[in-house]
């Protein structure tokens, strides 16, 4: 199971690499690349969709086989539905968290705790998601119900202490961002290829080790560690941050797209909202950070 999350790994819906959809055109004298290890193939030809009469003329032009007309297969709608109901639970305790866990002088301490313990949980929920073979609706919902009372309270804290405005600023912001990857997405400006994976994926690792030590040195050194998160280094890191998830985005469409071509079971959809959750909650944070910094330097 592959990762097109620069957080937590989850699995791909076609080929053990998680993008089977790179090139699927048929070798000469073998089976198309791109059906090997599909975990929904059909063991004819190489074609993972033998009982499907155009299948193997989509293959032969080099265009990603479609998903057969039946039912307990994975589309589009499904995505959203699932997506939508991750993300509104989501919204929806943030909300209660902002209202119920205020950060006043005298209850900041307390809420940002609850903030803390609910992140910490939620993370864990999400690894054991990323390491089950099947998706859990159950522990997705509570991941993003989790997450949602440490955005809440967070989101409170910058906005009342920090920069006002700047919980909407950084939803705004995460929004067009989304927008704007899906729109070059699909007019074909962003060409998610191998090349494109391997060099976001070292990014990002780059990146997290990075902020990892920049932690540490901040735990054990006192202050803002090596400054990553402050100053125009903040600003540098977090704009970078903002540009990874934006290239998480299209590796999460690549995804749902493959695993709508190659037939994903229905439930699979649920993997796809909570990837999709996962990097939008990356960018609205790195968003957030870098509106505190700007506005700490004015």
């Amino acid at each position: 199971m592959r990762s097109s999350n620069p957080v937590f790994s989850r699995r791909g819906f076609s080929r053990d690499n998680g993008y089977a959809g790179f090139n699927t055109a048929p070798q000469a004298g073998g089976a198309a690349v791109g059906t090997q290890g599909n975990p929904y193939a059909q063991p004819q030809a190489g074609n993972p969709y033998a009982q499907n009469p155009y299948a193997q003329q989509d293959l032969q032009y080099g265009a990603p086989p479609q998903a057969p007309a039946t039912t307990g297969r994975m589309t589009i709608d499904d995505v959203i539905l699932r997506t939508g109901t991750t993300l509104g639970t989501l919204i929806v305790t943030a909300a209660l968290a902002w209202a119920l866990l205020p950060v006043d002088a005298a209850n900041i301490n307390r809420s940002y705790g609850i903030a803390i313990g609910a992140g910490l949980i939620g993370m864990v929920l999400a690894l054991v998601q990323s390491f089950k073979r099947k998706a859990s609706p159950a522990l997705i919902l509570a991941y993003a119900a989790l997450e949602g009372v440490f955005l809440g309270v967070v989101s409170s804290i910058v906005d009342t202490h920090i920069a006002s405005g700047a919980a909407m600023q950084a939803v705004l912001g995460t929004m067009a961002v989304f927008a704007s990857v899906l729109v070059a997405y699909k007019a074909g400006w962003i060409r998610v290829n191998r090349r494109f994976v391997g060099f976001v994926m070292a990014a990002a690792l780059g990146f997290i080790l990075l902020m990892a030590i920049n932690l540490l040195f901040a735990v054990f050194g006192g202050g803002d560690g090596l400054g990553f998160r402050s100053g125009p280094l903040g600003i540098v890191f977090g704009i970078v941050g903002i540009l990874l998830g934006a290239c998480f985005l299209a590796l999460d469409f690549k995804q749902v797209e493959d695993g709508i071509a190659y037939g994903a079971p229905r439930e699979e959809a649920w993997l796809a909202a909570f990837g999709l959750t996962m990097t939008l909650v990356w960018i609205y944070m790195e968003f957030l950070r870098l509106i505190s910094i700007l506005n700490s330097s004015d």
